[in-house]
């Protein structure tokens, strides 16, 4: 049983890494067809793709995670594997979600004039064209998600995990046909009036298709296990409104950061053709995430299986030991992974944006830096998060995530009065600021409901990682600016070293401040982690 959950961990792990590199390979082909910083098509684009993803997890994103999903497990488990149910549930998403993308489709119009204030009509009716071609992908973004848990429910989590790896590669050949047909657009020169009709069903359409095959593909899969869909209208005893209850606080929380979401886009989208807008944002975003994602829920996981065992058995003296010492560590990382970032931010940049003029790259840089303010806050309140959920508590992240979403629309609602070329690096600013307070909050929230929370050593802890970030910092820029200095004109293959020269300095700083600080977590994190490797093995 352990050697066959090994093999699921490693193909899951392997899925997404795979998808991940994908993704970024996506990104950075879609910079080189269309442009990035003060491109209008790209931003165009990026918010007629963002659209069915946000309305998507307004609409039914959380409903399927929060809802469906527990009902599927337990569905599981009946004589028929569930069959019945899935075919009710199945038919049930994709009539909702067919009949919510018909709506939303009849009113893409007044929703892109919402969130496109002082656009002009030529780049507003091309994010119109772009919304009309990636809407369908509501439906399969539901499609995907039910047929996956539906797997995942059997035990069988490679397809999930493994379906974006078909996504992305679907959408890397739509990007590449572009290009072939149309050519590249590095700077973002290309007006909203130089598309034509083809030109847009080849980029956003293959989008759609690689979503769609992202989705389908599963259906292989739930072959090879032995289920079949068949549609089935009777949906009456399915027990989601029970369920629904329950969750109800998530379902919240999740329509709160959408809503949220798209008043801020709203702000974002004033700075196109100026300086770094929803596009930029976008990719700044998917590089912010990347040490989260991989580092952050990678060391976490253990933990936090260990979180909800002791929280849900009451046993508060382990429960703590586990938050304190995941926060900790976790934490000791994604500061060095903020500084590292902050610091190697225009070799960064520069591989990213695949030859752009310097000023988009430099504009790209520092909007990076700026998102770096909010990476170990973002990844701390993760933790905090969920050691709540571990505690059967989802009220009280709905609080302190309400708190934020309010704060940040706030202060980016402030943003207008800037010039519009630094709406974005503000908005990395604003963000992190907002991340900050309410991992403050959550915090606080949690040591009045569990009582002590070891709180004097998290914030020793943060302080020798603040003290050990600093010299890092400065001699990680320091090198940044002595070969931009040195060699001015190094090319894509350098950056990528120089970016890896920068990390590795920097991290190696960092690592000697905290062994002359004496820290105790940079001894706790090896022997956690080699404890993990040595298991792995065995």
């Amino acid at each position: 049983m352990a050697a066959s959950l090994m093999r699921s961990s490693a193909v899951m792990a392997s899925g997404t890494m795979v998808s991940r590199v994908l993704g970024f390979a996506k990104a950075m082909l879609l910079v080189f067809a269309i442009g990035m910083v003060e491109s209008k098509s790209a931003d165009a684009f990026a918010n007629g793709n963002l659209l069915p993803n946000t309305l998507y997890m307004i609409m039914a994103g959380g409903m399927i995670n929060a809802v469906l999903v527990p009902q599927i497990v337990k569905a599981a488990k009946g004589a028929d594997g569930g069959a019945g149910y899935i075919n009710k549930i199945l038919t049930l998403v994709l009539v909702a979600l067919a009949a919510g993308t018909a709506i939303v489709m009849a009113v893409a119009p007044w929703i892109m004039e919402l969130l496109t204030p002082g656009w002009g009509d030529p780049q507003r009716a091309l994010a119109i064209a772009f919304a009309y071609w990636c809407l369908p992908q509501i439906v399969f973004y539901g499609l995907y998600t039910v047929l996956g848990e539906v797997l995942n429910a059997r035990s069988v989590f490679g397809p999930f995990t493994w379906a974006p790896v078909l996504n992305n590669v679907v959408a890397i050949v739509g990007i590449v046909v572009f290009v072939i047909m149309f050519g590249s657009d590095r700077d973002g020169t290309r007006t909203p009036e130089d598309w034509t009709p083809i030109m847009i069903a080849v980029l956003a359409g293959s989008a759609t298709l690689g979503v769609i095959a992202q989705a389908v593909v599963l259906f292989a899969s739930w072959r090879r296990v032995g289920i079949r869909f068949r549609p089935d209208f009777r949906w009456r005893g399915t027990g989601l409104s029970h369920t629904g209850k329950i969750a109800g606080w998530s379902l919240a929380t999740i329509t709160v950061m959408q809503l949220g979401g798209l008043i801020t886009q709203r702000v974002i989208n004033l700075a196109t053709g100026d300086g770094a807008s929803a596009a930029a944002m976008q990719n700044a975003w998917l590089i912010f995430m990347l040490p989260h994602s991989v580092i952050a829920v990678s060391l976490g996981t253990a933990y936090f299986t260990r979180l909800a065992e002791s929280g849900q058995s009451g046993r508060l003296a382990a429960f703590r030991a586990d938050f304190s010492a995941s926060a900790r560590q976790i934490s000791l990382v994604m500061v060095l992974a903020a500084v590292a970032i902050f610091s190697a931010a225009p070799f960064i940049s520069y591989v990213f944006s695949l030859g752009s003029s310097p000023q988009l790259v430099e504009q790209f840089a520092i909007v990076l830096q700026c998102y770096m303010v909010g990476l170990a806050a973002y990844s701390f309140l993760f933790v905090v998060q969920r050691s709540f959920y571990a505690l059967s508590d989802t009220r009280t992240p709905f609080f302190f995530t309400t708190v934020q979403i309010v704060l940040l629309v706030a202060l980016t609602l402030c943003l207008v009065v800037l010039p519009k070329d630094l709406i974005g690096p503000a908005y990395g600013v604003v963000f992190g600021f907002s991340i900050i307070l309410q991992a403050v909050l959550a915090v606080v929230l949690l040591r009045r409901k569990i009582g002590f929370i070891d709180a004097t050593r998290i914030l020793a802890s943060f302080s020798r990682y603040v003290i050990a970030a600093i010299p890092a910092l400065v001699v990680g820029l320091l090198l940044t600016v002595l070969i931009g200095q040195l060699l001015p004109n190094y090319g894509i293959v350098l950056a990528l070293v120089f970016a890896a020269v920068d990390a590795a300095l920097v991290a190696i700083v960092y690592i000697v401040g905290l062994r002359l600080l004496k820290s105790p977590e940079l001894a706790e994190l090896t022997n956690f982690v080699s404890s993990k490797l040595g298991r792995n093995r065995s």
